[in-house]
């Protein structure tokens, strides 16, 4: 019956048909003797002031007659996945309890599915890409991506380097990159996908902070309508999902699909959350429904502050050039007439309208401190690093947001009124110099040797704590990850340049927070001992 009814209603875009299946099972008022044990909401409703609480859980369930099988989809959940593939232009949907990180798993999983198979990856990717080299036993060749020389900020790798690398490494099963990066910058990924085809390799795209590409004319083209293969997008980032609700797409026959069930299954809960699958059900619909509109409050919220901030001398504002090429990137503020060159084009030529990425022109607030005082103003940033904070606006942003926050700028402009706020030539120089330690911009090699991974332990004996000053020409014992955003500046087994321990103690100057690191102050760093052989890393 649950198939049946799949296939007569596939593409009712105004049915959310998970959401209104619980809703139907609330309605009913059965008796629960399944799990979950809070027994549909019911151990909560004693306990004052826990009514939402309680609402909530009542479509709380689990795999019973009517509410489907995220592993074994046949009814609810498999029509409103076919219904999110249909919204977001992919062939096939999958919904993700787990976030993008359970969908850049299950990817690298797929096409890595020997020991020891290559995949060509980005080097400035989210921990979890390489978590999952680490599960599939597999080699990264790492590609440095491109930087935009005026930000000093990187994006993706050219499709030159792309090809380049395919030529020596023909057998690799793939190309993984992040696009666009967690302050909205990207490039056309379009020829990235076309040099992964021509050698019959898929394209697979990180694109979590991309869910809403592609849906609304001021936003640049989603990786699916630029070729991606597969493409990972978190829903709850820019569109209105409930937190670790994703969405995994895939297109094309580069990608084994039953191979790809097979590994959602092994890194996704075998009880997923249904309330966080009807938020993904309820997020497209609201997207089917109310099509490229839904975002024009959010759109003129964040243009009244990019509006706003003109006003604000002291602060720059990170954003393509508002020149007549369309496709150079610079800092756009008050006193800034400086032009970028055209060699920046390339790195740098679409951003996410709804990523204000701002900065303290006077150089006096670092992106860590002026967060820090946005958030005593009642304002909380998305992420910060030592030069920029991340202010992510998004559908449901509102006018008062707007006003809110530039109010609050006003005030940390005022405080230190006596200065020079005009950003000068000289101001942009050191701004670019200080900016070398972004965690954006991870420099190496254009294309790496194949880097293995595994979940061998590291023995104790084999590592030892020293102080960071001196980790230069060691080895690393441990993953440094300044989060946010979750990309790691140094692998397990990396050898650490002069050039990374600059950045590592620059950051642990900043007070920027580390995940894996030993020593969460970054005083000290875990390295192998001198005397351990590469083999045994």
């Amino acid at each position: 019956m649950q198939k049946e009814a799949c296939e007569q209603d596939d593409f009712k875009k105004e049915s959310a048909p998970l959401y209104e299946a619980l809703l139907k099972y609330r309605a009913q008022k059965r008796t629960s003797f399944h799990v979950p044990g809070h027994k549909n909401g019911q151990a909560y409703v004693s306990q004052g002031g826990a009514e939402m609480l309680s609402e909530m859980m009542e479509i709380d369930v689990t795999e019973i007659t009517g509410t489907d099988d995220l592993h074994h989809p046949e009814g609810v959940i498999l029509q409103a996945q076919k219904l999110a593939a249909d919204c977001f232009g992919a062939e096939e949907s999958f919904f993700l309890i787990g976030g993008s990180t359970v969908g850049n798993l299950a990817l690298i999983l797929t096409v890595c599915s020997s020991p020891g198979d290559i995949l060509l990856v980005q080097r400035n990717v989210h921990k979890s890409v390489l978590h999952g080299l680490m599960l599939a036993g597999a080699q990264a060749v790492f590609l440095q991506p491109q930087m935009d020389p005026f930000s000093g900020l990187s994006t993706a790798p050219t499709a030159a380097r792309i090809d380049a690398a395919l030529k020596v490494y023909p057998n690799a099963k793939g190309v993984l990159v992040t696009m666009p990066n967690y302050y909205g910058m990207g490039t056309d990924i379009t020829p990235l996908a076309d040099a992964c085809h021509r050698y019959g390799v898929p394209l697979l795209v990180d694109e979590a902070h991309g869910a809403h590409y592609g849906l609304h004319p001021a936003l640049p083209a989603s990786a699916l309508a630029c070729g991606a293969d597969g493409v990972v997008q978190s829903t709850h980032k820019m569109l209105s999902a409930l937190t670790m609700s994703a969405m995994l797409h895939v297109q094309g026959s580069r990608v084994d699909r039953a191979l790809l069930r097979q590994r959602l299954a092994m890194v996704q809960s075998s009880s997923p959350s249904y309330p966080m699958m009807a938020s993904l059900d309820l997020a497209r619909r609201q997207l089917h429904t109310g099509g490229a509109a839904i975002f024009t409050a959010g759109l003129a919220a964040v243009n009244a502050f990019k509006r706003g901030l003109a006003e604000l001398p002291r602060f720059g504002l990170l954003q393509l050039s508002q020149q007549p090429k369309a496709t150079t990137a610079g800092f756009a503020s008050a006193g800034n007439t400086a032009q970028p060159s055209v060699a920046m084009a390339a790195a740098y030529t679409t951003q996410d309208p709804f990523k204000a990425v701002i900065y303290d022109g006077t150089g006096d607030l670092s992106g860590y401190e002026l967060q820090r005082q946005l958030e005593a103003h009642g304002c909380i940033p998305e992420m910060s690093d030592e030069q920029y904070v991340v202010l992510l606006f998004s559908l449901g942003s509102t006018m008062e947001d707007t006003n809110h926050l530039l109010h609050a700028l006003q005030h940390i402009s005022i405080a230190d009124e006596d200065k020079d706020t005009h950003l000068n030539s000289r101001d942009i120089s050191a701004m670019q110099k200080d900016v070398e330690f972004s965690t954006w911009n991870i420099t190496q090699e254009a294309v790496s040797t194949p880097v293995s991974f595994s979940l061998k332990p590291v023995l104790a004996e084999h590592v030892e704590s020293i102080p960071l000053v001196q980790c230069a020409g060691r080895v690393a014992a441990e993953m440094i990850i300044p989060y946010p955003p979750g990309i790691p500046l140094l692998y397990m087994g990396e050898s650490i340049s002069e050039d990374t321990k600059e950045r590592l103690l620059a950051l642990s100057k900043a007070g920027a927070k580390c995940h894996a690191a030993a020593d969460p102050e970054l005083q000290r760093i875990m390295v192998f001992k001198k005397d351990r052989k590469q083999g045994d890393l």
